[in-house]
């Protein structure tokens, strides 16, 4: 299967998508008490008793990988074997699950008390769960659910314990580890621990992928874990990380085991818990340590109202089916299967293209409330205002009226959304703006986002009013950003034809693969699938009637210019960060900057022209769009890291820089000109 035909362009309306119970309503219904302690009997795979945790430390120290490894460790290092074989024991000690029923029993308690107070209700989809059961009998599961909130895993193992599924062993990072109390109690429901980080350490990372294919190829449980690696502070979908799914697919790859399942999980939160503390992270403000006096502290959020969670078990999709006429699992047998390799290239794209796939699927089943669309309207609107130096906001019924427009649009586009029908759209509309009373102002009948300041405008800094309006359009582009993947390749496409003010296919074409390829960091764009997406874009934009296509020509139709309007205005801030970040590096950029102070000079850069109004966007505050856009100027040549004596530091190609700048102000002229000023 090629990538492109992973990602292959069709009508998104003919998706068939299961309906939601809510699970909490029994919860709401019965004893707690009861349901922690009922008769909890799970299938398990092929029938297998599973074997204990300590057993299975055992066969991992036995394997004849650990053994491989240590050998050659204690040859390397000049150390005695024992000596390696005593720190692979306590590699072991410290990484580890200890899956206790009396703990997950407990869990089961007192999550049912704290989801109960928190969410209105917990909406999962039973067909998707009766797929995962027959799937956990028949071979190895993985679990990879989306990662958008700390509450994800802990849901993971409520759900399944809930439907009487086998619980999953969870890769966990180490900073929960530091968790007095909690650390532990997650560890004896099932979590593992990993470094975050652990470079060429070779011994670190036999023991870790030797731990997690020895339970994967004994069936121990399903293992899960994240395929973006970390939270999504933006709410968007990230790049995936490939090592735990080289290490999850490998059984398979060496013929150990006839299948793996991998079953993508997309769980959408209406209201996410860790908002402001998100925007916080992305202005620059450190992330608070894990920790259990922290976790106490955290519990004033037990009386506030976050709405509904929707968690979707998509359809489990076989490692055996991506692989037929992609890898050739010959390659294996010329050497010992446990001599450790480094994956040839045609396995790294195999594992990369199944891995954008996986992110795709959990995309394509991450449902959207009102809000979303609401968030991407106010935010258009703020924007709309700043540029004409009003304060103006939006009336209720033209936001319920862009609302209604919105909804429609987005539902040809496929977008999985979740908007009662049977209620009148102002009330949807109303609910909505309520539930986020702290990130919107209601006033005379006028919607706007909340950026008015609770202390006397005499008591704090021009700067600190910018970062404290920047919280409150951070989080709401974190919403914005979760219909983003429903709106991305029409809205490339818009701006491609804004950029090439010609109306040749061709000419719009290239400008919509220059941006494609400029995003592909910031975005999930399926690599060589450049063709398929925007065939997908032309047809969407076609079948709702905002473009005519021929052979030659892209012509906007009268009715199309509202929908382009609404798709470039969509992408107009992410073109102004990259724009940005280009002119800090032609201007300010030094021989000596490092990669660890790109964020912090390029942030003082743009809060000095936010300041000076030289900017329209204060979403490129944004570290995570600094980031991704110096991730794509390291990926096109145009900045380069260079090895110094200490560290490496950043080598910026200004003529190349200043062109993609260029090249980039051409897209939006009236930022263009902005920009030029700065």
């Amino acid at each position: 299967m090629t990538s492109s035909a992973v990602c292959s362009h069709r009508d998104p309306m003919l998706k068939k998508r299961d309906d939601f119970e809510d699970m909490l309503e029994e919860r709401r219904n019965s004893s707690d008490l009861r349901y922690a302690l009922r008769c909890y009997t799970p299938v398990v795979y092929k029938g297998l008793a599973p074997c204990k945790a300590n057993q299975l430390k055992n066969m991992v120290l036995q394997s004849e990988q650990i053994h491989y490894v240590i050998n050659q460790v204690s040859k390397e290092m000049g150390k005695a074997v024992d000596e390696v074989q005593e720190e692979v024991s306590s590699i072991l000690e410290e990484m580890a699950q200890r899956l206790q029923l009396s703990t997950v029993r407990f869990f089961a308690f007192t999550l049912s008390k704290v989801f109960k107070t928190l969410f209105r209700s917990i909406c999962v989809n039973e067909e998707g769960i009766q797929r995962l059961q027959q799937a956990i009998q028949e071979h190895p599961v993985v679990l990879l659910p989306s990662h958008r909130s700390y509450m994800d895993f802990l849901l993971m193992s409520y759900i399944l314990y809930t439907y009487d599924l086998a619980l999953p062993v969870i890769a966990a990072g180490m900073d929960f580890m530091a968790m007095k109390f909690v650390g532990e109690m997650l560890r004896m429901s099932g979590a593992f621990f990993i470094r975050r980080s652990f470079g060429g350490d070779k011994l670190y990372w036999a023991v870790f992928s030797e731990y997690v294919k020895t339970m994967l190829k004994n069936g121990y449980a399903p293992v899960e874990f994240f395929l973006e690696g970390t939270r999504s502070r933006t709410c968007k979908s990230l790049t995936p990380k490939l090592g735990l799914l080289n290490i999850v697919m490998d059984p398979f790859l060496k013929g150990q085991v006839y299948d793996i399942n991998l079953v993508p999980v997309s769980i959408s939160y209406e209201r996410i818990l860790e908002e402001s503390l998100y925007a916080r992270e992305l202005l620059g403000v450190p992330k608070p340590k894990e920790s259990t006096s922290g976790l106490f502290k955290a519990r004033k959020v037990l009386s506030e109202d976050y709405g509904s969670i929707h968690v979707y078990f998509g359809q489990p999709v076989s490692v055996r089916s991506l692989a037929q006429g992609r890898v050739n699992r010959c390659q294996f047998n010329l050497k010992p299967r446990h001599i450790p390799r480094r994956p040839s290239e045609d396995i790294q794209s195999f594992v990369n293209d199944s891995a954008y796939r996986l992110v795709r699927a959990q995309e394509e089943n991450m449902v959207l409330k009102p809000w979303v669309l609401l968030a991407s309207l106010l935010l258009q609107n703020h924007h709309q205002n700043q540029a004409e130096g009003q304060k103006r906001g939006i009336t209720l019924d033209e936001l319920t009226e862009s609302a209604v427009w919105l909804r429609d649009l987005s539902r040809h586009y496929g977008a999985f959304l979740h908007w009662p029908d049977h209620t009148p759209p102002s009330e949807v509309v109303a609910s909505s703006l309520s539930l986020h009373q702290g990130l919107v102002r209601i006033s005379e009948g006028r919607v706007q986002l909340a950026l008015e300041q609770e202390k006397p405008h005499s008591t704090i800094t021009p700067e600190e009013d910018l970062l404290s309006q920047a919280v409150v359009v951070l989080s709401c582009a974190s919403y914005r950003n979760q219909a983003l993947h429903v709106f991305l390749r029409p809205a490339l496409l818009a701006s491609a034809i804004h950029a090439a003010s010609s109306n040749n296919k061709q000419d719009i074409y290239n400008s919509f693969s220059f941006l494609r390829n400029m995003f592909s960091n910031e975005f999930i764009l399926c690599p060589g699938a450049t063709i398929e997406d925007f065939e997908e874009a032309c047809f969407l934009l076609v079948k709702t009637g905002a473009l005519q296509v021929t052979q030659q020509e892209v012509v906007v139709t009268e009715r199309g210019h509202r929908t382009l309007t609404f798709l470039t205005s969509m992408l107009d801030p992410f073109l102004q960060g990259y724009q940005v970040v280009c002119r800090f590096l032609c201007e300010e950029a030094t021989e000596a900057l490092t990669e660890k102070q790109f964020v912090p000079a390029v942030r003082k850069f743009i809060i000095k022209h936010l300041l000076a109004g030289r900017l329209r966007y204060s979403e490129v505050l944004s570290s995570d769009l600094q980031k991704n856009s110096l991730a794509a100027l390291l990926r096109l040549g145009a900045v380069r890291k260079i090895k110094g004596a200490e560290q490496e530091t950043l080598k910026v190609n200004q003529v190349m820089v200043n062109s993609l700048e260029d090249t980039l102000g051409g897209k939006l002229p009236t930022q263009k000109a902005a920009v030029a000023r700065l």
